[in-house]
């Protein structure tokens, strides 16, 4: 996703991330601030992104910044039941995703309100590139059409954190906020209220919309920050610098991971080190369909004709006329997968090995995820209308007919399992060594 290596120097250095993303900040924030489900256009960036972030051309420091971005992250109080936080579903001890096992996590003014989509984590998307319909990848070969790609979210209708912030601030579902104004009212009887009129001026709470951007773009900077959101320091990273090895079992899962004859998973969640020098994210952040099965246990699937359509609806309007794009969601990284407790946009399964067998069994053998229609046959992909079924993917490890040989077996899946895990976050020797000039997790800060 980078045109260029950003630090051509031997050791990663967040502070270097974090003065290139103050000089990224210079465009700042205005009053306008679009609807929590509004799609911006990537073609016309958020008119907020285009004033100065305090009077007269002054900018708090980026670390100053980021500190109150972490206190607004934490805080409780800007939800409407006074118990949510984005804290909450992000859990920094669970990699910055949900700290239990719900399929979807619950907000709203009573804290009652079940969501309808998993909660994602938020580590690792600083190199997200905004939402395209039509992607071409650096790679030398620009007529390769790689399809919908980027944007924040399931279905990429955010292009930047403070866009995607905005959503869970004022969603009924979530922190339940009416308008933006009711969060700045928040803000004001906030114990960093000073903090925030010493970073955006005295003034800053006047106008309600200039103050909302302005939280929006201090969650951001915190979401930058290099230590808590984009570390690479698990095994697989010192794997990739040549500090340790990898076990037998590792390597062997590492292989089915990238063949395109079993696993096949790298084509979309890319395992090596980029052209440019950059660490994988394990995501190539293109929308696709599998065929999940539909979730019975979430509320809002008791209604027989309502379906999550991702990129075309229901949440995400822009793209509601183009059903190639039905039933397509983005690709999520699989760093830390192995901490996660619930998969898919809809929480539908509760194990990684789970996941793995439905991706080896759910066309060899369908009968086993998906239920039994009136007419007794297996309701294949019944989580989408039959008409957008055509979108399911069917390369590889999908593709078979029911009774054929899935393309890998119990083996190949205790063994990924075993690679997965390396790519969990916290590895101690990870942060030990010198790494190599050629081995650096060199990163461009995305602000959307």
């Amino acid at each position: 996703m980078l045109s260029k290596p950003l630090f051509p120097t031997e050791a990663f250095r967040p502070a270097q991330v974090l003065l290139m993303l103050g000089l990224l900040l210079a465009a700042g924030c205005s009053d306008k601030v679009t609807n929590s489900q509004q799609v911006v256009s990537p073609s016309k960036p958020p008119a907020y992104q285009n004033a100065a972030y305090a009077p007269d051309g002054k900018r708090p420091p980026v670390a100053e910044l980021a500190a109150l971005g972490r206190q607004l992250f934490f805080d409780r109080s800007l939800s409407a039941s006074g118990q949510l936080a984005c804290a909450s579903c992000h859990s920094p001890e669970h990699a910055y995703g949900p700290p239990n096992r719900l399929d979807v996590q619950f907000g709203g003014a009573s804290g009652q309100a079940q969501g309808g989509r998993a909660v994602p984590s938020l580590r690792y998307l600083q190199n997200v590139p905004p939402f395209t319909e039509h992607f071409f990848d650096n790679d030398g070969d620009d007529s390769v059409d790689a399809g919908p790609t980027g944007g924040r979210t399931w279905d990429g209708r955010a292009n930047s954190a403070h866009d995607q912030a905005r959503i869970p601030l004022l969603a009924p579902n979530e922190m339940a906020n009416s308008s933006p104004a009711e969060v700045v009212a928040k803000l004001k009887k906030a114990a960093y209220a000073d903090q925030f009129r010493q970073a955006f001026g005295a003034d800053v709470f006047a106008n309600d919309n200039r103050a909302f951007a302005k939280a929006l773009m201090a969650l951001e900077v915190f979401q930058e920050t290099p230590t808590e959101f984009y570390p690479y320091n698990s095994k697989y990273d010192a794997y990739l610098r040549g500090q340790v090895k990898l076990s037998r079992q590792e390597m062997r899962g590492l292989a089915v991971f990238n063949d395109p004859n079993k696993g096949n998973c790298a084509s979309c969640h890319l395992s090596g080190i980029s052209s440019e020098g950059a660490f994988p994210a394990f995501s190539d952040f293109g929308h696709i369909a599998v065929g999940v099965p539909r979730n019975t246990r979430l509320a809002i699937n008791t209604d027989p004709s309502y379906y999550d359509l991702g990129d075309c609806g229901p949440l995400r309007t822009d793209l509601k006329d183009k059903p190639e794009y039905c039933g397509l969601f983005r690709t999520p990284s699989l760093r830390n997968v192995a901490t996660r407790q619930s998969f898919f946009h809809n929480g539908a399964f509760h194990s990684l090995r789970q996941v793995l067998e439905f991706y080896a069994e759910r066309d060899s053998r369908p009968e086993r995820w998906y239920p039994r229609g009136a007419d007794g046959k297996v309701a294949k992909f019944n989580d989408l209308p039959a008409r957008y079924q055509q979108n399911v993917n069917m390369e590889a490890p999908f593709g078979q007919h029911p009774g054929d040989k899935p393309a890998f077996n119990a083996h190949d899946i205790d063994d990924m399992l075993a690679f997965l895990k390396t790519l969990n976050d916290g590895y101690p020797a990870a942060d030990k060594g010198k790494v190599g000039r050629n081995t650096v997790a060199k990163t461009l800060p995305h602000t959307g």
